[in-house]
């Protein structure tokens, strides 16, 4: 059976636009090193509105933003400001701390406008959690881009045949982006268990099929295995691939993922520190242009990624 686990997500209502949330979910925490995987959209937003996500702080991760459709304002404490634009990456490596938002422009905001993207959170190796933040930009011309039995593939961050993003990473992964045309399809090899890499399908819209079996709109199908994929799609249907090496033990809480559950809970009195008095914290910084922060949510409940995973019935 090509496909080993099928996650249907949790959706959430983020003030007049949906979000599908696949990871982390009960039955499966991550995929490789993938540990948060956010469908945004497609949003449509009257004149004057958009997406407004105040200054928030991340720990011991990288955070993935892709998008379809629209434009992001991204802001950070390292003094980023950069817009991104469908087919462009922005990669941001939280590291040992860092402080961000994500707003619409204020050119999106002029006019009826759309937002569709996906925003993804990559957990670091060990060695490579307490790095200092870093953020880059990649243009979509910069990214690997072919065509092949119809359909266009776009490699997002990692290596696949023998193609190589110029997006950093940090440990053995890979994303892709793919677009299909009226009864396209697009070759994923057999890999075997010993090379214990993990890999999962994410259906953006509908029109998808995996060895012919169609996935439904939103739905993550993690993949088997010793089996050849061929996957397939109508005309203009849209789904992203990931994997990767697992990684090991992490536990997530709020915006925080960690090797270390001690270093969450520090992460959590920093920033309560930050929130109160930004003067007083050693670990979060202001991001300019900004004068409001999320606080820390007084129910968020952490999430192991050793929570046992149900295998598909």
């Amino acid at each position: 059976m090509a496909i080993a686990q099928l996650i249907t997500p949790e959706k959430h209502d983020l003030g007049g636009f949906s979000v599908y949330r696949s990871l982390p979910q009960p039955a499966r925490a991550m995929v490789g090193p993938f540990i948060f995987f956010d469908h945004l959209g497609p949003a449509v937003f009257p004149p004057g509105k958009g997406v407004d996500v105040r200054p928030h702080p991340h720990i011991n991760l990288a955070t993935v933003t892709y998008l379809f459709e629209g434009s992001l304002l991204h802001r950070d404490s390292l003094g980023i400001v950069q817009e991104i634009l469908p087919g462009e990456v922005n990669w941001m490596t939280a590291g040992k701390g860092v402080v961000h938002s994500a707003r619409s422009p204020d050119h999106f905001r002029t006019s009826e406008s759309t937002l569709h993207a996906l925003q993804i959170w990559i957990a670091l190796p060990e060695n490579y959690e307490e790095i200092n933040p870093t953020f880059s930009h990649h243009p979509a011309t910069d990214l690997p881009q072919w065509t092949t039995t119809g359909t266009a593939a776009t490699l997002i961050a990692g290596d696949f045949q023998q193609y190589t993003s110029p997006v950093q990473t940090f440990s053995l992964m890979l994303y892709l982006s793919l677009l299909f045309t009226e009864n396209s399809q697009f070759q994923l090899p057999a890999i075997s268990e010993k090379e214990n890499i993990e890999r999962a399908v994410y259906s953006v819209t509908p029109g998808i099929s995996i060895n012919g079996n169609p996935l439904e709109p939103h739905q993550l199908a993690v993949l088997a295995p010793n089996e050849a994929i061929t996957l397939s799609g109508r005309a203009d249907a849209k789904c992203a691939v990931i994997g990767g090496k697992p990684l090991g033990r992490r536990t997530k809480y709020w915006n925080f993922v960690s090797s270390e559950p001690a270093r969450i809970e520090q992460a959590k009195k920093d920033w309560q520190t930050f929130t109160t008095d930004p003067s007083l914290s050693q670990r979060f910084h202001p991001v300019n242009g900004e004068t409001e922060c999320i606080p820390l949510p007084k129910n968020a409940k952490a999430i192991s990624s050793d929570t046992p995973v149900q295998p598909l019935s």
